[in-house]
């Protein structure tokens, strides 16, 4: 057999840029989200802000971990 052949370093650049780009998205949304819920119910501290931030960046951690493990 024949050894694997490695892969190519603008794979790996790729594969980790759209990590981070993904990352981005999922704690920019929970952010977006808190804040507008928080808006929308007129509450004066932002509960839903902190609770959606922590909530996405816990998810995007995960997302990640899991994307790593992945072979």
């Amino acid at each position: 057999m024949a050894p694997p052949k490695p892969k190519k370093p603008v794979f790996n650049y790729a594969r980790y840029s759209s990590m981070a780009i993904q990352m981005a998205v999922i704690i920019g949304l929970g952010v977006f989200g808190g804040i507008k819920l928080d808006a929308y119910l007129g509450i004066k501290f932002p509960v839903f802000t902190v609770i959606l931030s922590l909530a996405s960046v816990f998810l995007a951690i995960y997302q990640v971990i899991k994307d790593l493990l992945k072979k």
